[in-house]
């Protein structure tokens, strides 16, 4: 018996959407219905180019998307200072809503959009890829596991890429009115999650920005970190950058395990990604060597990290449409946690990197 197809529309024509959109046609229980942009030319260019069904309809405004009735769902990837509009119109016209990070200018911002989508019984998701390959559900088993991996006590992340002077330039996500939050948005959302993910996501008790974060003449942070503090001890660090090599990696250390891996947000191989794992490790007679040494785990997979995040929001909306489900509210409450501490970060920045205690 063949699966749902969830109709999804997709609101304008960012690089990233080509990404999505392809994941969209791979998704067994999925379809590209609509795209829209500003510009029809560009709609049309952009279906053209990345192979969207014959069918699809092709508008020159956002709104012709959300007023399609064949349409069940939306992808936004729009820049940052339009979540707010285009979400919470979305969901007032009943769509569903898979949007791209970081979620809003600020958590109160976000909370309209999670009150749109609650009110009109509508699926919210970010586009936080890597939360979905195999990979992440096997560390969690390592992570959970108080034989092999003992109590939580620090996380270490970093996600940085070198851009070029065109980007520095001209890309959206270092243009204050575009993208206001510019790395600590972009990268360092994901170094914010894993962070929170190790964590189980309980939230820190206090954020402290580190000292010397990089701005362009705009203001827009090129560059910053933070530290994380929690009631129990457990302390967490991240660093992100636009203009450092590129790096994804996540340090969970516990009393007995240590984690690693070094491609986090996108692996080194589409179909297969690994993570290392290491239970009371220590040294040889004469300190030469590890013994033992941590062991290697490689997890395959047949469907991408983004096709499987699309399989997946698209079983909820068809459990929505099709049995009268309830909407998950797993999603919001980890995006709306990643979002009050990316806030806190900026806060601590802004006021000359005091601490900022996180309430609900």
């Amino acid at each position: 018996m063949a699966e749902t197809q969830v109709r999804f529309g997709i609101l304008g024509c960012a690089d990233i959407a080509r990404k999505v959109s392809r994941a969209i046609a791979l998704a067994p229980n999925a379809t590209v219905t609509a795209i829209g942009s500003r510009s029809l030319d560009k709609a049309k260019a952009f279906a053209s180019a990345n192979n969207l069904p014959t069918d699809a309809k092709i508008y020159g405004s956002y709104e012709a998307v959300l007023d399609d009735p064949d349409v069940d769902a939306v992808y936004v990837p729009l820049p940052t200072s339009l979540h707010a509009r285009w979400a919470v119109l979305a969901a007032r016209k009943k769509k569903h809503l898979l949007l791209e990070k970081p979620v809003a200018l600020n958590a109160a911002e976000f909370d309209t959009v999670i009150e749109a989508c609650e009110s009109n019984g509508v699926q919210f998701m970010d586009g936080t890829m890597w939360m979905h390959h195999p990979r992440t559900a096997k560390m969690r088993e390592f992570l959970s596991d108080k034989e092999r991996f003992g109590q939580l006590k620090s996380i270490h992340s970093c996600f940085t890429f070198a851009v070029d002077s065109e980007f520095l330039k001209n890309d959206i996500r270092v243009k204050p009115d575009l993208d206001a939050h510019g790395a600590l948005g972009d990268v360092g959302w994901y170094a914010i999650r894993s962070i929170l993910w190790v964590a189980d996501y309980e939230l820190p008790k206090t954020v402290t920005a580190l000292h010397g974060p990089v701005f362009n003449e705009a203001g827009v942070i090129l560059s910053c970190g933070g530290c994380l503090y929690w009631e129990d001890g457990q302390v967490a660090t991240f660093y992100c950058s636009f203009l450092s090599n590129l790096t994804m990696d996540i340090t969970a250390v516990g009393t007995k395990g240590t984690l690693h891996l070094h491609d986090f947000v996108i692996p080194f191989h589409e179909h297969e990604a690994s993570f290392s794992a290491g239970t009371e490790l220590g040294f040889n007679e004469l300190v030469t060597a590890w013994v033992p040494q941590p062991s290697k785990h490689t997890i395959t997979t047949h469907l991408p990290q983004e096709v499987l995040m699309v399989k997946e929001f698209a079983s909820l909306v068809e459990g929505i449409k099709v049995k009268g489900s309830r909407p998950e509210k797993k999603w919001p409450t980890i995006s709306r946690k990643t979002q009050l501490v990316l806030d806190a970060v900026k806060a601590s920045i802004e006021r000359g990197f005091e601490p900022i205690e996180l309430g609900s």
